[in-house]
């Protein structure tokens, strides 16, 4: 499939995500390109998205606009996180629905697999158990999007496909901290530790729980390979795709304290919560179909360490 002289819709365009998408498309000369911002576009409001779909007649989407945060943000506004993520990605599917577009990306999370389950997560875990409490609210969301996209599939015979990345990190990330997750909120905190001759930096949780990362330029080369490759019925309800391998929070503590040079201590708050014991997805069907992630942790925080300390 030639993307490059279509029309493609990104919503989510000035995000993280978003912007290593739209560098890549840069590159490789791509020039119709829709990127309206939220105060060209309210994602919430569907006369406003279905005007816009009417009106610019998009034949591509990729739809990674959401309401992001960390662990403080999801616990504070569950409400919100559902609410705005729902409504969203609702209006985007049923407008590209209405206007016959030939292909739409939904990119979700894997906060969608349940609080225990078994590791590595398959896509044929989700659903079969709780949630985690403390982000129910945006995997709910993210469960009803690619569930509208697979119904959508099989009531009208659309091509959405869903892809679930780990957790993201990279240049363009959230540092502010409201939005900020793991990665980024580490290197804050140790960036501000520096500057202020702290001795120490207090982390939340006990360390011991599990996390993968992706780094931002991995998503968009996995969401533009798909897109270009396979169609809904080869990739079926969703695929994985992930790094591969997992890491302590303590121990990604540690790799940050290192590369940016802190000399104080490091003190976890153990009152605080972890979140999922342990995430890694089985990424196994993504490497079947020909795709894997190429860049390792310590290289993806190096850059992104590298970026913040430019641009913060």
């Amino acid at each position: 499939m030639k993307l490059k002289d279509k029309k493609i819709l990104i919503t989510g365009g000035d995000g993280m995500v978003g912007k290593a998408l739209v560098k890549r498309f840069d590159r490789e000369g791509y020039n119709h390109l829709l990127l309206p911002n939220h105060k060209e576009l309210d994602l919430r409001n569907q006369k406003d998205v279905k005007d816009y779909f009417n009106t610019n007649k998009p034949e591509y989407v990729f739809h990674l606009a959401a309401q992001v945060g960390g662990i403080a943000a999801n616990i504070k506004s569950p409400a919100e996180f559902l609410y705005n993520n729902l409504i969203m990605e609702s209006n985007v599917i049923e407008s590209a629905r209405e206007n016959s577009i030939k292909k739409l990306l939904f990119l979700g999370s894997s906060c969608i697999y349940p609080r225990e389950c078994p590791q590595p997560m398959k896509e044929e875990h989700l659903l079969t158990g709780k949630l985690e409490p403390t982000n129910e609210g945006y995997a709910l969301a993210k469960i009803c999007g690619l569930k509208m996209c697979e119904y959508y599939n099989k009531q009208y015979g659309t091509n959405f496909i869903n892809l679930m990345p780990p957790n993201i990190y990279g240049i363009n990330d959230h540092f502010e901290s409201e939005k900020s997750h793991v990665i980024s909120s580490l290197i804050t905190k140790f960036n501000d530790a520096k500057e202020n001759k702290s001795k120490s930096v207090e982390i939340w949780g006990t360390g011991i729980s599990r996390r993968e990362f992706l780094f931002v330029e991995d998503v968009a080369d996995a969401m533009v390979y798909f897109m270009k490759n396979y169609s809904a019925k080869e990739i079926g309800p969703f695929i994985n795709i992930g790094s591969g391998e997992d890491i302590s929070i303590k121990d990604l503590a540690f790799l940050i304290k290192d590369i940016m040079k802190y000399g104080g201590e490091i003190k976890f708050d153990a009152s605080k919560p972890d979140g999922m014991p342990k995430k890694l997805l089985d990424s196994s069907k993504a490497a079947s179909l020909g795709w894997k992630a190429n860049t390792n942790l310590k290289d993806g925080l190096k850059k992104t360490i590298e970026w913040y300390l430019k641009n913060k």
